[in-house]
């Protein structure tokens, strides 16, 4: 049995609808055990964030897999606190040979995603994890129309939703749910191969 831990922050809920989805394709891949791991502003106190728990689980996962908003071009200072209150396991190196991947979420179609997305992907490789990319062409190359990958994003998974000013439910795209299911079955069976092979020691 594998487990593939999703750890984010969703403001508005696009976010978390999107952790959702990745969660939802990762336990499609038999074996695997998913960890939905809520990032909140009330973990956070006098500016570190704080909850043990979570880190802990983190480090018993197989796979983890970051979730963040983009704002202003970069993840939220919520997940930004998480992930520097993380060196406690970067220091002992407990996330090291781990697979990571991660998704991100902005109200319009560029957003500057992409930098939040290579934020994540340096804090992984800071942590010596392997990182996992989305691995799926955008659908209209291939003569489909069911929004796979549409924002032709290959580092990792990115959703667009339309601002909602009204303060109604989160919607998320049919094109990026599905980008962010196969994306986590992706992520689930990595995580399975990765496991099967043992890591020779150095001599």
């Amino acid at each position: 049995m594998t487990t593939v831990a999703i750890v984010y922050f969703s403001g508005s809920g696009h976010t978390h609808l999107m952790a959702q989805a990745v969660a939802a394709g990762a336990s499609q891949v038999e074996g695997t055990k998913v960890e939905l791991l809520r990032i909140t502003g009330e973990q956070i106190v006098n500016g570190r964030w704080q909850d043990d728990r979570i880190l802990e689980q983190l480090s018993q996962a197989d796979a983890i897999v970051f979730g963040t908003p983009t704002y202003m071009g970069g993840v939220a200072a919520q997940f930004k606190a998480f992930l520097d209150a993380a060196s406690t396991a970067w220091f002992t190196q407990q996330w090291k040979d781990k697979i990571a991947g991660g998704f991100t979420h902005s109200s319009s179609l560029s957003g500057d995603k992409q930098g939040t997305l290579i934020y994540l992907s340096i804090n992984a490789a800071q942590h010596s994890m392997i990182w996992v990319g989305v691995g799926d062409l955008p659908s209209i190359y291939q003569g489909k129309t069911d929004g796979l990958n549409r924002l032709g994003s290959f580092l990792g998974v990115m959703g667009q939703s339309a601002m909602n000013l009204s303060g109604g439910e989160a919607m998320l795209d049919s094109g990026d749910r599905l980008t962010a299911e196969k994306y986590g079955q992706r992520i689930a069976q990595a995580a399975q191969r990765w496991s099967l092979q043992p890591i020779p020691a150095l001599a």
